[in-house]
């Protein structure tokens, strides 16, 4: 295991001088509509990493793309005076280290240049575009800094709903009926795009491709819809995937890289159900806004075969986009057994609530011992092409 020796600074990075612990930085907040959401992750990360173990440099992304130095108090991160908590500009700016070897953070303040000292390890808990797709994990990648979960491609596959779709049918998974209207498609033709939906069959999810926590998705079951819903998801994403409405139930599966040449592991399976009318499905506000909405069960009540099955799926869905690290795998289980593959989420929520740190927790490994384990397999991993 890498680490390195912490030093006194201004800067709140550790004064512990005589101790060697692996320093990780935890970057949170982001550009994408999930910025809100990825502090609360940051939050429950802070609260529960064991400082025993790890220093923790905390480094917050506003939702203009600029990199600031924040606090590694929890409470702090989410504190905001809004509804939804947010990475604010303090008038810091950090700067990776661009050279093969350096692992030195630094940090511009008010017009001085200082050092926040050498991390070990980048723990990304961004969600969405610009954090989740690849493009942070190339940045890294140049910087020669190790970080945990998927890599670059891997993380833009699977933050591409179709793109996703077609590394999942290549692997032979079962994927539902779907289609994909690219940019422009539908404000050229969209009787043509109507046509498709139509074919397809109703109902339908629109949905934006390149995003996640369910913003901007909407179920159509009259196509006289279909314009408002494409509306919403275009607000996200210029490229838009609808997929054929599948009857089954809403089964998720955490994911977890495998040490050195052994296989990547699977939890036991959890089951979202809806409570109430209030929400036709799984969608941003029944995930974030509304506790009372869904009921969230793992292990999910599936015979032995079927949770099997599920547990293999969601394995060979990971290993299909190349994954490392973390994943969560979302599937359909229809009423006769069948396994359908939804979608891959290469950086799951991970609040001490969210299905992926809480099917690990039915599984026998706890909220910090997974992220003690995400770390040490981040440290694991070789610079460079693997």
């Amino acid at each position: 295991m890498s680490t390195s020796q912490t030093r006194p600074n201004n800067l709140g990075a550790p004064h512990a001088a005589d101790r060697v612990r692996t320093r990780v930085l935890v970057l949170f907040g982001g550009r994408s509509g999930e910025h809100p959401i990825s502090c609360i992750t940051a939050a429950g990360v802070l609260r529960a990493i064991d400082r025993d173990r790890f220093d923790v440099v905390a480094v917050g992304i506003t939702q203009g793309g600029k990199w600031v130095l924040a606090s590694t108090d929890p409470d702090e991160v989410v504190t905001s005076g809004d509804d939804l908590p947010h990475v604010a500009d303090n008038g810091t700016e950090v700067l990776l280290p661009f050279a093969s070897g350096d692992n030195e953070v630094r940090v511009i303040r008010d017009g001085v240049l200082e050092s926040v000292g050498p991390v070990d390890v980048v723990l990304p808990l961004l969600h969405g575009p610009f954090g989740e797709d690849g493009t942070v994990q190339g940045m890294l990648e140049l910087a020669d800094l190790r970080y945990v979960g998927v890599g670059v491609l891997g993380s833009a596959v699977g933050m591409d709903k179709h793109y996703m779709k077609l590394v999942f049918e290549g692997h032979g998974l079962p994927v539902g009926p779907y289609t994909t209207v690219f940019p422009g498609q539908w404000q050229r033709d969209p009787d043509e795009v109507r046509a498709r939906v139509v074919a397809l069959g109703l109902p339908v999810f629109v949905k934006p491709t390149r995003a996640g926590s369910s913003l901007g998705i909407s179920k159509v079951s009259d196509v006289g819809d279909l314009d408002r819903a494409m509306a919403e998801a275009l607000k996200h994403d210029p490229k838009v995937i609808i997929e054929a409405g599948i009857v089954g139930r809403e089964i998720e599966c955490a994911v977890l890289g495998g040490h050195g040449d052994t296989p990547a592991r699977a939890s036991l399976p959890g089951e979202i159900t809806m409570t109430g009318s209030a929400h036709e499905f799984y969608d941003f506000e029944a995930k974030y806004l509304d506790d009372a909405s869904a009921q969230l069960s793992c292990p999910a009540e599936l015979d032995e075969t079927t949770t099997a099955t599920v547990r293999e799926v969601a394995v060979r869905a990971f290993d299909a986009v190349g994954g490392e690290g973390l994943s969560r795998v979302d599937v359909f289980v229809q009423e006769d057994g069948a396994v359908v593959v939804n979608e891959i989420n290469t950086m799951p929520g991970f609040t001490p609530i969210s299905m992926y740190p809480r099917m690990w927790e039915r599984s026998g490994v706890s909220y910090t011992e997974l992220i003690s384990e995400l770390i040490d397999l981040a440290l694991e991993r070789p610079l460079g092409l693997r």
